[in-house]
This record gives structure tokens, sequence and C-alpha cells, in this order.
């Protein structure tokens, strides 16, 4: 997915994460290894327990929305050994020479992986060749619940009515709406929303989807997919469109802080995309071996457990669920139910011409 997410938690940054000697850049030995993903977007002590396991020094970057890391990737030389990126966007990638393919004689811990969503991911990466799963989900909303029942006692959350009809969305406007600012995942929640096909977009859908959009843009208050984590539990939004495992971070977030707040997360009934985020190495990556080394110790049952744990996404390792929190199983934002699941859908790869429709017509939305 042009996602990702699978976003930043600023809370968790602000509690010291990223201020961690290991994210320091490492001096040039072979002993080392160059990360980059999405900010907080991996187990509280993942990095520091394979450096203690290893002996290997992680630089660990991150990226805070999906252009960034594109950007960066495409302009070649960045540095990095290993890149978590949509995987959505990954054929391109790989069409582009970006990425190296694996060697899975060096990944003994593959055997864990979903083989149902191993067939799934082998839609963007045939032969799963260039990439190893790391977390999936879906695209929705979360909503505190007593402020949008306040302003509407009957608010169905389940539909996007709720935040693209402009007399329900008025009403929402003086408690804070928030639509994720990735061109990808808004669009095609939207063309399902106004009945239009998948994977074509067409220039008169997406124009259907700019005209739906500007009656209700002058209630939205921002266009984002980090700060929500924190606006949330401040209470400062009612309606933020997210990803799943982000309702239960806000939700954690919140109880920490001491504010009792009702939090709910939905995915439309009209359906939205399921994502996937992958790990992969760059064809220019320095330290292989060591890249090879890291995505291994990442599929263990219980390092990917505790990266479940600590973010509230699903991962895509089956071995792992007899060490992810009970709670977080039996969470239905997070492991969707059989119904939600229904109403999910996997995007086809998407091509340079794609990419570029959904930015313009994105720009287009946020313009008004």
């Amino acid at each position: 997915m042009i996602i990702n997410r699978r976003k930043a938690l600023t809370l968790a940054a602000s509690s010291g994460l990223v201020a961690m000697p290991f994210v320091q850049r490492a001096k040039a030995d072979d002993k080392i290894l160059n990360v980059y993903n999405w900010a907080d977007y991996i187990g509280e002590t993942t990095i520091e327990d394979f450096q203690k396991a290893t002996g290997i020094a992680v630089t660990y970057d991150t990226y805070s929305s999906t252009d960034e890391m594109q950007a960066k990737m495409l302009a070649g030389s960045t540095g990095y050994d290993v890149v978590d990126m949509a995987g959505l966007s990954l054929q391109r990638f790989v069409a582009a020479g970006i990425y190296q393919k694996l060697d899975k004689s060096k990944l003994p811990n593959w055997k864990n992986l979903d083989p149902e969503i191993m067939k799934i991911l082998q839609g963007f990466d045939p032969g799963n060749e260039y990439s190893i799963p790391y977390m999936w989900g879906s695209v929705g909303f979360t909503f505190n619940l007593d402020m949008v029942k306040e302003r509407l006692p009957d608010a169905d959350i389940e539909s996007l009515d709720l935040v693209m009809k402009p007399e329900n969305a008025q009403k929402l406007a003086d408690c804070g709406v928030s639509w994720l600012d990735e061109p990808t995942d808004v669009i095609m929640m939207l063309l399902d929303y106004l009945g239009k096909p998948r994977d074509t977009y067409a220039p008169d859908d997406l124009k259907a989807v700019i005209e739906a959009f500007k009656a209700v843009r002058p209630t939205v208050r921002t266009f984002d997919s980090t700060n929500y984590l924190n606006a949330l539990p401040n209470k400062e939004l009612c309606a933020a469109g997210s990803w799943s495992g982000d309702y239960s971070t806000a939700k954690t977030r919140a109880k920490e802080a001491g504010v009792d707040i009702n939090l709910a997360y939905a995915v439309p009934k009209t359906g939205a995309p399921a994502w996937f985020d992958v790990f992969c190495i760059p064809a220019d990556a320095k330290n292989v071996e060591n890249a090879h080394t890291f995505l291994n110790y990442i599929i263990d049952p219980e390092v990917i457990a505790k990266c479940t744990n600590f973010t509230n996404y699903a991962n895509a390792n089956l071995a792992a669920k007899q060490f992810v929190s009970p709670d977080i199983l039996a969470n239905p934002a997070v492991y969707p139910t059989e119904d939600v699941m229904k109403r999910l859908w996997t995007p086809k790869p998407l091509t340079e011409e794609n990419d570029r429709a959904l930015t313009e017509t994105f720009n287009a939305m946020k313009s008004g």
C-alpha cells in the first residue's frame, strides 16, 4: 500500500525510542547495518536486542510519509541495507532495479510465514523473490464515539456517509475531522464508496472523487498520517482516517495518559483496501549478509510478536500467534473478523501512470 502505514507514533518517539544509542550512525566496518523504516514501526527493543544478539551495529533511520521514502529510494545511493515499503508499489520498484533478490538459504525462519499471505503477496512480488512480509492491515476511520454521538446520535460509523455527506460532516467539523495524508488509501476507499471500478483509475472516476470530496473539504481540519495518534487521545479529533493498528495504539496512549476515551475503529461497509508492508534489500546495499541476518531475525516468531505487541499491527507469521498478546489477537481492528475481511480487497500493483494520476487527484482534493 502507499500507505502506510503503519505510521509514526509521535508519543512513542517522545518517550525516547528514536533517541536510543542504536540510531547513531555506525562506523564503517563489517558489523554494521543501515535500516530505513516508518517511524516507531517496530518493537520497543527490537533493534537493541538484535544488536546484542548479533554484534551488528544498526543505524536506524525513519520516514513519516510514503512520498518521502519513495523519493529517497528512487534517487538511489541511499546507503541502506534493509528498507520497509508498501507492497503495492514493490513491483514498480523491482522493475526499476531498486531491490535485489533475497537469498532464501539465509532465511531459515521463512518457514514461519503464513502461506495464505504469501500467496496474496505474489500479486506484488511473483515468487516472493524480493520481499519478506512485515505487517498488514486495513484502512478505515477511528472515531471518538462520545464526541460523535453527541453531535449525531444515530451515527453509523461503518458508513462513509458519516464524513462524506455534508450535513453530517458539518456537524463533526467543530470536534475535528482528519483524513489520511495518503492518496492511494483515501482515493481507493472513496472509489468504493461511489461505486466506481477498482484498479482502473479512469479519469472520469477520479473526477467524480474530486467532486464528491469538494462538498466536505471545508469540514476537514487536516490531512495527516502521523499526528492523529496524539490528537485522538487528546480529544482534538472526533473522526480520523487511520490504519487498523493505530486505533489500538491511540487507545493505549490515552490510557497511559489517564484519559478516559471511547474510541472505535471501522472499515467502511462499502469496502476498503488491505495493505501489506514488506522488507527488501536495496540493489546497492553494502552489507547484504547482515541484511539477511536482520530479516531472518525479524521473522523469528517471538521477535515479530513483540513488534506486533508494540505497534498493534498484525504480522504475517503463523508461528508468532502464540506469542502475540491475547488482547491483540482478539481485537477485530487488528485481526479482522470474517465479516470485515469480506470488505477488504487487495489492489493490483500501481503503474507509474496510476501513481501520478492518484497524486494529482489527491492534490486537487486537498486544494478544494
